[in-house]
Parts: structure tokens; C-alpha cells; sequence
């Protein structure tokens, strides 16, 4: 099952289902709640990202060839920051970049999970239980903050730099620890390769980040991106103002956006 968040006209906000010809039909109330279909179909929707999240975690260096291709080991242990909800923007939105960092913009498909209820301390064989579903991530990077910080936060903290969509895709339908991930920029494939690479599994990740918060329902966690990045490309390869950026998860769907003026 395909949930969006969309916005109508009038300016209202919903969630729905698509259906199998591509028409989506409203819930009733979130479905963090319960999945409740209405009889009303939605006529030109605008969609949103798929979920206003509490928190989104991020994962770094979670695939082997990207933690190599910039020059870092592999984490013995899933290596966690967090994004400012903030930065979150949906399918088919401009990704503005900081004046200050208009060069130096980078893209990072990932999968992300959506946490579906509160979970607290929660083993491995049950973590994913507590997923809703899963839906794609671009976790854009401003790598000159990156290297003079030292850290995080604000390289990939600015506003819109977090798309998410253009759909949750429900646990029930697809498996998370083998899916082809690839982004492309104005068409070229950048990255390419599959979640089994990852060296942190969903349910592990949603396991042990249980145990260091309390994960609330519609937290986002990003599971980290593959190799192919911009800033490890020679020469680099970075966003400009205009490119079109995509996010394809097989199972899931197509990120779409575009790169606005800084």
C-alpha cells in the first residue's frame, strides 16, 4: 500500500492511499492511528512529504564503498546524528542552496524508515514491527560546512534539505534489506546499488536506536547512502541551481526535485 500526505486547493491536508490507477483516495485521520479508507477520492492533490516526523535520525557511513570513497572506515556501530525536522520538504520542491554554500551542494539517496508506533528498548526480531513503512530520502549535504565543522548538523540541517516521498510504501510490501537503490542527476546515474549492501540492517538500526531514545510514532530514520556521492567524484560533482535530482528505490518509487537559486 502506497500512503501520501497531500494538500488540496482550499488548502486543507490529508492523508490517502494511491490506488492501482493512480487515483488516491482519502483516510480518515493519520495512519499512525489506523489505516481507515474514506469514499472520497481526491481530486488534484498536491503531495507532500509523506509524514510531518517528530525526529528524523540519520545513519552515516552504513555502506562499506561510501565510507572508503571518503577515506573513512566502516562504523563497528551504527554512526547516528539527527536532522532538523525543519529541513524536511516533499516531492517535486526546490532543494535551496545557502548562498554561502552554493558550490558545494551534494547529493546522498537513501532509504528511509518510518517509525508506525512508540518504541522503547525493542530486540532485533521485532523492531521492524514497528514500522509503518519506507519511503525515499535525499540527504543533500552542503560539504563545506561539513569539512569546517567537523561535524553534521548544519551541512545537512539546512531548509529543504531533506526530501522525502513521494510515498510511504507499507512494511507488508516490500523487503527493505534488498531493495536497487540509484539517484541520477538530469538523467545520469550518480549512485547504484542495493539496501544488502547496507552494513546496518532496518531492524537493527530501529533496534539499537530504541535503545538510546525513545523513537515516537512518525519518526524518520535515514539508513545511509551508497557510494557515487559528488564530493568523492574527480573531478567533484556537485548540484547547481536548475539540476534536476532523483531518488529511485525499487519497491518504493522516484524522489523527484529540483535545485533552486541559493
Amino acid at each position: 500500500m502506497k500512503i501520501v500526505r497531500y494538500r488540496v486547493d482550499s488548502g486543507a491536508t490529508g492523508f490517502g492511499v494511491v490506488e492501482e490507477d493512480g487515483r488516491i483516495t482519502a483516510l480518515a485521520g493519520s495512519p499512525l492511528e489506523e489505516i481507515r479508507r474514506t469514499d472520497e477520492v481526491v481530486a488534484q492533490p498536491t503531495l507532500l512529504a509523506p509524514i510531518e516526523p517528530p525526529n528524523v535520525f540519520a545513519i552515516g557511513r552504513n555502506y562499506s564503498a561510501h565510507a572508503a570513497e571518503t577515506g573513512s572506515k566502516p562504523p563497528e556501530r551504527p554512526l547516528v546524528f539527527q536532522i532538523p525536522t525543519t529541513a524536511v520538504t516533499g516531492p517535486d520542491t526546490e532543494i535551496v542552496p545557502p548562498a554561502h554554500s552554493a558550490e558545494s551542494v551534494d547529493y546522498e539517496a537513501e532509504l528511509a524508515i518510518v517509525v508506525g508506533r512508540t518504541a522503547r528498548r525493542v530486540g532485533e526480531p521485532e523492531a521492524l514491527s514497528y514500522v509503518l513503512g519506507y519511503t525515499c530520502a535525499n540527504d543533500v549535504t552542503a560539504r563545506d560546512c561539513q569539512r569546517a565543522d567537523k561535524q553534521w548538523t548544519r551541512a545537512k540541517g539546512f531548509d529543504t534539505f531533506c526530501p522525502l516521498g513521494p510515498w510511504i510504501v507499507t512494511r507488508d510490501a516490500v523487503n527493505p534489506d534488498d531493495c536497487g537503490i540509484r539517484s541520477r542527476l538530469n538523467g545520469q546515474v550518480m549512485q547504484d546499488s542495493r539496501t544488502s549492501n547496507m552494513l546496518f540492517s532496518c531492524s537493527r538500526l530501529v533496534s539499537y536506536l530504541s535503545h538510546q531514545f525513545t523513537l515516537l510514532p512518525g519518526t524518520v530514520i535515514l539508513t545511509g547512502t551508497p557510494e557515487g556521492v559528488g564530493m568523492a567524484r574527480q573531478p567533484p560533482l556537485f548540484m547547481r541551481p536548475g539540476d534536476t535530482i532523483e531518488v529511485e528505490i525499487d519497491g518504493i518509487g522516484t524522489l523527484v526535485n529540483r535545485v533552486g537559486p541559493g
